[in-house]
This record gives C-alpha cells, structure tokens and sequence, in this order.
C-alpha cells in the first residue's frame, strides 16, 4: 500500500470537485479523504494501490464538469492505513 497527498489548483471550489473526487477514489478501492483549502485549492489525501493511484491522479486533472484544474500537484508519502473508506472531509 501506498499513499500520496495531491493538492488542486485552479477553479476546483464550487463545481463539485470534493464529491467527484470521492465517487472516483471510492470507484478505484481507496481510502482517504478530500477537502477545501483557504487558498481556493482542493487537498486530497489517498491510500492504495499505486496503479490505483495513478489513476485517481489522472481523474483529478480532468475534474468534473465545471472545473477548470490548472495544476495537481502529487507528493508521496508514508501511509497510515487509519482510513476505512474515502470521506469529503470538512
């Protein structure tokens, strides 16, 4: 298992992005969680497969109808396996 920690540029706040996020990262078999950042950006937090998450990276550049992603940045990182599904965090 692996994780990665992605944050969204552009316009991703106000068209939906945080639950589009969820349905794919939850269609993929992932655990985490996204949210809205103060600065206009979209934070997500996944765990899983890293093929999984490749694929979850590609979705997030495309965004739902709406959006308009200018830049999603991607960090690897240590996975904590404390997430039971993948949430909208608030």
């Amino acid at each position: 298992m692996k994780a990665r920690r992605f944050v969204i540029s552009g316009r991703v706040q106000g068209v939906g992005f945080r639950w589009y996020t969820m349905r794919k990262a939850r269609s993929l078999g992932l655990t985490g969680w996204v949210r809205n950042l103060r600065d206009g950006s979209v934070e997500v937090w996944a765990e899983g497969d890293s093929a999984m998450l490749d694929a979850l990276a590609s979705d997030l550049f495309s965004g739902p109808p709406g959006a308009m992603v200018r830049n999603v940045a991607a960090e690897e990182s240590t996975p904590t396996g404390s997430h039971r599904g993948f949430e909208v965090s608030f």
